[in-house]
């Protein structure tokens, strides 16, 4: 990726910020024979949004620029015809591959390979279209376009950088060494003497994952406190309820302790009606946050992406026994309170 970073932050490319310091050149240095001895296949990446015309059906598409690596290293599957070679790349042809959504959106069910479409007023040959692949690591190659890198760059955005490239070795334990060896030869390419100095970024897919699983866990963590000062306020909220119910029904809880009810069975007469009613929210939140993460799915499905809807037992379970946690707890107070009372001072109460 362009752009330096820390070695367990994102790269600064990677939270928006363009910088153009990735050019197509330093990875044609990584892919120099001898260079990178267990480099099995490189690509960049530019990206870009239009309209790709075919007669007159128009669909707005991500468009991207690669290089005809890109399917061995994104293992990806040509459905239909085949993906552009290094000759046409050289050569800058104005050729296509088109996502399996895309040439359903533009063809329908009729053949798609050796047609002319039109992206950003420019006319391009398909020359294949992509088995359906669905959505990976929030990419979605069903509703994109794959222009040749040169292209992309020089007649569809008109810059020289590349975006960031991804490479494909031959095995996990090679991972650290070519970090290294491309760190050292993009030093060597951009004059950077100092670690610090560095205006890339090199990343594996372990390391994107730990600094993903660092983001999540620490929204987890957000998540949880929101959500626990929810149930403080929610109980505390249940517990005023209560207070209230009790102080309305001194006079019945002195005519029950009158006839021999004992403080025990009032303390479980109220815990038990603060139970009831803390399990009968938790079900409304559940009815409720069910139906709203049904919608949810509904909608991202509907805008093309695989949203799975998935409710489990468990997490059913384990609502209702928290509900069911906040009403003993904050319970317990008023039910204590309403179990003190003299019978007399409460049958006297006005």
């Amino acid at each position: 990726l362009p752009g330096g970073s820390e070695d367990n932050g994102p790269p600064a490319a990677a939270m928006g910020i363009v910088i153009t310091t990735l050019k197509k050149a330093d990875i044609d240095a990584l892919r120099v024979p001898g260079v990178m001895p267990h480099l099995v296949a490189a690509t960049g990446y530019v990206k870009g949004v239009d309209t790709v015309r075919a007669g007159e059906k128009i669909e707005d598409v991500t468009f991207t620029g690669v290089e005809a690596q890109f399917p061995v290293v994104e293992d990806v599957r040509i459905g239909e015809g085949r993906f552009f070679d290094e000759t046409e790349e050289k050569n800058n042809a104005r050729v296509i591959v088109l996502g399996s959504q895309v040439k359903q959106d533009l063809f329908n069910d009729a053949p798609a390979v050796g047609e002319m479409v039109k992206l950003k007023r420019e006319s391009f040959k398909v020359v294949g279209v992509m088995e359906p692949r669905g959505e990976r690591a929030f990419q979605n190659y069903d509703t994109q376009v794959f222009v040749t890198l040169v292209t992309a760059q020089k007649v569809l955005l008109g810059i020289n950088h590349i975006s960031l490239a991804r490479l494909k070795i031959d095995s996990a334990e090679n991972v650290d060494e070519t970090q290294e060896l491309v760190k050292s030869v993009l030093r060597a390419r951009h004059n950077i003497t100092k670690k610090d100095q560095d205006d890339f970024s090199v990343r594996s897919q372990l390391d994107a994952l730990r600094i993903f699983t660092t983001a999540t866990d620490a929204l987890k963590l957000f998540l949880a406190a929101i959500a626990a000062l929810a149930l403080l306020v929610g109980g505390i909220g249940i517990m005023n309820i209560m207070l209230i119910a009790v102080q309305e029904r001194i006079k019945e809880i002195g005519l029950k302790k009158a006839v021999g009810a004992t403080n025990r069975a009032i303390m479980q007469q109220f815990l038990i009606e603060t139970v009831v009613i803390t399990i009968a929210a938790g079900m409304i939140g559940i009815v409720l946050g069910a139906g709203i993460s049904g919608v949810v799915a509904l909608v991202a499905r509907g805008l093309g992406y695989q949203w799975q809807y998935i409710i489990s037992w468990n997490s059913i379970i384990a609502a209702l026994g928290m509900s069911a946690a906040i009403g003993l707890i904050f319970g317990l107070y008023p039910a204590r309170h309403a179990a003190r009372l003299e019978p007399v001072e409460a049958l006297r109460y006005e």
